[in-house]
């Protein structure tokens, strides 16, 4: 990329453009915020503060802000240059590295057995691709037309763990392609406003051929046959010196849409993840409901089998045998219901991951609750401690502030289009006739401002100001929803965890109330009745212990979802 010196500017319109995302936040109005705090916490920040802008502020959390500040009145006043390297111009406006903390240049991590998430880390890793025949058609518009095309052999499942699930839906979910490519258009928007700061260059070129006629009159003959032709050729020259800041205007307006788009596909990209999640424990819960219905399907049979034999023998009763037969076909409904689940939460999860259509995929089993206090993750910070870490590490709230300077900027472009213009031409005339050629030139500048426009320049200003304070709303709104978000995972996840440590113990104890009672049975003490009701409990406890343990994981996922700058390690 060229840069071209612009010969002249005044204070007032020309301003050091690019890489405004380095700069440090200055802006009062959104100091305060818990956004404009960068990096994560360890796990002891919530017994050390220290004072950082006047702020009282956990130590870990005094590194510099990711977010870009909104310019100062003097900024606005100063004057419009070209950047001096293409190198600049080129670096992204999220790339704010060059801002190292005052505590620490790395990014602290709790104590949860958790790695930070950064998009470059998880989003399209070449060195972990998933297999061929698992990725999506390159071509987003083939639709099958064959039976075989969409054939769905049973029992020819592939199974998948979790974390490779995760990994398919980065490689080929449409709506993470969706975002990569509006940050595409963004970036190509962007390009777009720089290219203001480059002269016009244009040129034209004709050739014209001409016929003349000889006319008679009482004077005489005047004219002469003949075919004239005739060469034209211009080349000029246009450069906007003075814009009064309509043109770094819009250059940093597009710049914080490149940032938002950047930001759009983390947010993008955590969504996904959290839905990915979910999706692949319906699918781990509808097979662990069949190998439970399976489990009383086969303990209702045998059940039904003695009775009959006890019937045959003389000790039995029709009645006892009439029960059981309920029995039997009561869980084999059950069991055609959650074969008929799992079928949904795979397609459903195929969906999402956009397979090619003839892949069916499984879920791993659910760790048996023995190996389930060595298998699950926890989460060891505070309900305080996540709130502020969610506070810092939601890019929604980025979005909205980032929204707020969009807007900010584009309404001082909308009122620059009234203020003085000042360009600079040169013109380059040549033309050739009958062997006669001449050329010219000129130069010179042109001085443009809109006297009155009937008030449309400043409208359009006060629509982008009210765009302004609506993501100003919009952010304190995300900041209670963030908050909410936080809590209700927080809450279901340690409900969750006590529940699990109760449906452990229940199943235990159905498991040694069955025996029992088979036991029983046998010895003539006690009843079909004791029997049934044994089994049905056994299946609701291991029913309750799935559900507890899932509900555990799905509102993990939740709780790093609401907090955003972790990633779980599956």
């Amino acid at each position: 990329m060229m840069s071209t010196q612009v010969l002249a500017a005044t204070p007032d319109d020309a301003e050091v453009l690019f890489d405004t995302s380095s700069r440090i936040l200055t802006d009062p109005e959104i100091l305060w915020s818990p956004t404009a705090i960068a990096g994560v916490t360890d796990s002891a920040f919530d017994t050390q503060w220290q004072l950082s802008n006047g702020i009282l502020w956990p130590s870990a959390l005094t590194q510099v802000s990711q977010l870009p500040n909104l310019p100062s009145d003097e900024e606005e006043d100063a004057t419009e240059s070209v950047p001096e390297s293409s190198e600049e111009t080129e670096r992204p406006a999220s790339d704010v590295d060059s801002e190292p903390s005052a505590l620490d240049t790395g990014e602290i991590v709790p104590d949860t057995g958790q790695a930070a998430s950064t998009a470059e880390d998880d989003l399209l890793d070449e060195n972990n691709w998933p297999p061929t025949e698992l990725l999506a058609d390159p071509n987003p518009l083939v639709v099958p037309t064959l039976e075989s095309e969409i054939f769905l052999q049973e029992g020819e499942e592939r199974t998948i763990s979790l974390e490779e699930a995760i990994e398919l839906s980065y490689f080929n979910n449409q709506d993470l392609q969706v975002a990569l490519l509006g940050l595409e258009q963004a970036e190509s928007a962007l390009s777009e406003a720089r290219a203001a700061f480059s002269p016009v260059v244009t040129t034209s070129a004709d050739v014209t051929s001409q016929e003349t006629d000889t006319t008679t009159t009482a004077f005489g003959t005047i004219g002469d046959d003949g075919l004239d032709t005739s060469l034209n050729a211009a080349v000029s020259v246009n450069y906007d010196l003075f814009t009064s800041g309509q043109r770094i205007a819009t250059v940093r307006a597009a710049e914080e849409q490149v940032r938002f788009s950047e930001l759009e596909v983390d947010r993008q990209r955590e969504e996904l993840r959290l839905e990915t999640t979910s999706l692949y424990y319906d699918l781990q819960e509808s097979g662990e409901q069949i190998r439970i219905n399976q489990a009383f399907v086969d303990e209702a049979a045998r059940n039904r089998r003695d009775n009959v034999l006890r019937q045959e023998a003389g000790v039995g009763t029709t009645f006892d045998v009439l029960r059981a037969d309920v029995q039997l076909a009561n869980a084999q409904q059950d069991l055609i219901q959650s074969q008929s689940q799992q079928r949904i939460a795979r397609r459903n999860l195929a969906r999402l991951l956009n397979l090619p259509s003839t892949v069916n995929v499984n879920a791993t089993p659910v760790p048996a609750p023995d190996n389930w206090e060595e298998t699950y993750e926890r989460w060891e910070l505070t309900l305080e401690d996540s709130v502020l870490l969610a506070f810092q590490g939601r890019v929604e709230l980025e979005q909205q502030l980032a929204q707020r300077e969009i807007s900010t900027q584009q309404a001082r472009a909308a009122l620059a289009a009234n203020g003085p213009q000042v360009s600079l031409f040169a013109n380059y005339s040549w033309s050739d006739l009958l062997d006669d050629s001449s050329d010219n030139y000129s130069f010179g500048a042109r001085f443009d401002m809109v006297l009155v426009d009937g008030g449309a320049a400043r409208a359009r200003a006060r629509q982008q100001e009210a765009n302004a304070d609506i993501a100003e709303e919009n952010f304190s709104e995300q900041v209670d929803l963030v908050r909410f978000e936080v809590e209700e995972a927080y809450f279901t996840m340690r409900s969750n965890e006590e529940n699990v440590r109760t449906a452990r113990t229940a199943i235990t104890q159905a498991v040694r109330a069955l025996e029992l009672a088979n036991l029983r049975l046998d010895a003539g003490v006690g009843t079909q009745l004791d029997v049934l009701t044994a089994q049905s409990e056994l299946t609701q406890a291991e029913g309750n212990w799935v559900s507890a343990a899932l509900g555990y994981s799905r509102a993990l996922a939740s709780l790093q979802r609401a907090v955003s700058n972790l990633r779980s390690t599956l």
